[in-house]
């Protein structure tokens, strides 16, 4: 007898397809099965929905599937509810969010296949497992100490405020260790924003965990080959694999026994999703956490504001907090946070790129054989070429941004649509031959280093070396771990970066730490620009000092060149009061009725001309108007305006911004929205896309 079972396949959400599909089976499937569909002229992969097949008009149009495979265990019934709510709340289809979570490998390897890599793992997972050796653990803090008692005592979820050098890793394994040697069963996902990041923590955990056995740790990020997520994921899925360690994309991974989940810099922007589902990995980590009885650490020697705000003190007359805060303020041992300088840029010549004082610095820090690192948050030698006589400048032909100057392969490269030309001879407008580069990145300021160094040696007589570390340098496979050893090993003693380098990274000789030209965010239009920068200027200073043997003598330091010393965001740098720092930034926020007080939505249009994407949206505006009016909800909808980066590869872009001071209503606006949106993207044929984004984090 033939059954009839409802099918989830990825759909987009404006498709109008946002339910499962009805295929015929010869047999019963339960509800989290894997298969393999028809849709349309191609095969696709599919997942058996819970619930009854919708009643079809006609049911002899009713298509087959393919194939079931069976040899994979079904998905959890949780991590269904869990594609359920991320699509729900980020206003996708469930088939996008489910089936985009899957590795895409699934929808091509043979059954064939997948029986080998399941014997595979079967093999791996009856290995016996050795004793937890009686390696010398490191001894704990009284302040990690006190953290480890709270969560063993309480649920959380916890936001673990610790100073860089803190020892927040050191309480993520011991608190994995605890409950992984409490149920054999149990599995721990650990989340960071970068895969730069990966490697290094993967070392870490492997060698604390190596009595697990080979399989009982994985990673997971977008940087594996299709081969390697996939067999990732089966081992996290089959419950081979003990500790999974990630970035964003790990946070959907099928995980049935887990126990903990930890988010370590969950500040950080990239656990942002920023195309196709735009979800937010912290937050569906804290959700995850709920729904499978998992305890959640969010760490940050910066918390984001709306975890410092949902983790305050419990106030009378107001909701209780949703965090727990535990604090370590204090540094391992007896190393020290560095010292702040500040130098008056408007005080130093014209066009210094490295101010004196500075320079005599990094020299007294490099004759004791310490590290040095420059952070400049800009790749390229400079954002602009431009011409003297007429006032070119290097426009991208496709976007409203310029071509940066690439002075290692003479190229100009837009870093938004990778046009890549070679640099003109001349100016192409006037033909002058005098251009020149306006402003400065990391290659520049590489070179500049060099010219003003070159007198310098080691003390054993040998050259210095400066090295720099940014998406340009590390495009091939394995430089970044390769760079990343030659500066721990000492072969470095000038490293020049962008933010790669400002988090995570356990630099043990770096005493000094250089922010160049942080102004621009100070003043910017983002509300949220404040605290990111922020968050990477104290990142930043944490590099420093991390070996107490080499600031007894001389306190580290972190030099900052600005044209705004008194700034007050510098002030609370200096005293490394991010408490203070972020009770100011909720004030404002809260006075401006900003987020966390506030919860809002972008709604993205992209088109040929502004004018298709602002008629899209201006639509969209009057219908979401009219239906409110008839509600009552306190929701707020925008003007629509040009995206800040208006157009990209000849499209352009324009959104509109939806605000209301609760979450709940929202989402019920957003939900009906949808049926509008779809309904006025037929009228609106010019509209290549339209997308929404739910609590976003670039307005």
């Amino acid at each position: 007898m033939q059954q009839l079972l409802p099918v989830m396949v990825a759909t987009p959400a404006y498709s109008r397809i946002s339910g499962p599909l009805v295929y015929q089976s010869e047999q019963l499937l339960p509800p989290g099965t894997l298969v393999r569909v028809p849709l349309g002229q191609r095969e696709t992969l599919g997942l058996v929905w819970p619930g009854q097949a919708p009643a079809l008009p006609d049911p002899m149009q009713i298509k087959p599937l393919t194939e079931a495979l069976t040899g994979i265990p079904v998905l959890s019934a949780k991590w269904l509810d869990l594609m359920t709510f991320a699509a729900s709340y980020y206003q996708r289809s469930i088939g996008e969010f489910a089936i985009g979570s899957l590795p895409p490998q699934l929808r091509d390897v043979s059954q064939l296949q997948l029986a080998r890599k399941l014997n595979k793992r079967n093999k791996l997972g009856t290995t016996t497992h050795a004793a937890a050796p009686a390696v010398s653990l490191p001894a704990l803090t009284p302040e990690q100490s006190l953290v480890l008692a709270r969560m063993a005592q309480e649920p959380g979820p916890f936001v673990l405020h610790g100073n860089t050098g803190s020892g927040k890793t050191e309480v993520y394994l011991r608190r994995a260790a605890e409950l992984l040697t409490a149920d054999e069963q149990a599995q721990v996902l650990m989340l960071v924003p970068e895969i730069n990041l990966t490697p290094q923590l993967e070392e870490r955990v492997r060698a604390r965990f190596a009595h697990l056995g080979e399989g009982a740790i994985v990673s997971m990020h977008s940087g594996m080959t299709p081969a390697q997520r996939l067999n990732s994921w089966l081992s996290a899925h089959t419950g081979q694999a003990r500790l999974v360690l990630g970035t964003r994309l790990a946070v959907l991974a099928s995980i049935p026994h887990l126990k903990l989940i930890v988010v370590d810099e969950e500040h950080d922007p990239s656990y942002k999703q920023q195309e196709g589902a735009r979800y937010s990995a912290r937050d569906l980590a804290v959700y995850r956490g709920q729904l499978e009885g998992a305890q959640v650490i969010l760490g940050s020697a910066t918390p984001s504001l709306e975890s410092w705000h949902h983790s305050r003190a419990p106030v009378a007359g107001e909701a209780a907090p949703r965090y727990v805060r535990l604090s370590m303020p204090s540094r391992i041992g007896s190393g020290q946070l560095p010292m702040l300088r500040r130098v008056d840029m408007g005080k130093q010549p014209r066009k210094t790129l490295v101010s004196a004082p500075l320079l005599d610095a990094m020299r007294e820090r490099i004759a004791k054989r310490e590290q040095v690192l420059v952070l400049l948050n800009r790749r390229g030698y400079a954002p602009v070429l431009h011409c003297t006589a007429c006032g070119w400048k290097s426009e991208c032909p496709h976007c409203s941004a310029y071509r940066v100057f690439h002075k290692s392969d003479r190229s100009l490269r837009c870093h938004h649509c990778s046009l890549t030309q070679p640099v003109p001879r001349a100016c192409p407008s006037c033909g002058n031959q005098d251009i020149g580069a306006l402003g400065h990145g990391t290659e520049r300021i590489e070179e500049h280093l060099a010219e003003l160094l070159h007198d310098m040696k080691r003390p054993d007589g040998m050259p210095l070396r400066i090295a720099r570390i940014d998406a340009d340098t590390t495009r091939g496979k394995g430089e970044l771990v390769r760079q990343l050893a030659e500066v721990h090993d000492g072969d470095v003693d000038v490293l020049v970066g962008t933010q790669m380098v400002a988090k995570g990274h356990d630099f043990r000789r770096v005493t000094l730490v250089a922010a160049l030209n942080p102004d621009g965010a100070l003043f910017s239009a983002d509300f949220r620009a404040p605290e990111r920068l922020f968050a990477l200027l104290l990142q930043a200073a944490g590099r420093a000092g991390r070996d107490a043997t080499l600031t007894r003598e001389e306190p580290c330091e972190m030099w900052v060149q600005t044209f705004h010393p008194a700034h007050p965001l510098f002030e609370s740098l200096k005293q490394h009061d991010f408490a203070g720092f972020a009770a100011q930034q909720l004030t404002e926020r809260s006075q401006a009725g900003l987020p966390p007080f506030s919860f809002q939505a972008l709604l993205r249009a992209e088109a040929r001309t502004q004018e298709a994407a602002q008629a899209f949206l201006n639509a969209a505006n009057d219908s979401g108007q009219a239906w409110l009016q008839t509600q009552g909800l306190s929701v707020t909808i925008y003007p629509a305006v040009p995206m800040s980066l208006q157009r990209i590869a000849n499209v352009e872009r324009s959104q509109m911004l939806v605000e209301a001071h609760s979450r709940r209503a929202l989402q019920t606006f957003l939900s009906h929205w949808q049926q509008d949106l779809q309904d006025l993207r037929n009228q609106h044929k010019a509209v290549i896309r339209w997308a929404m984004d739910v609590d976003p984090l670039v307005i």
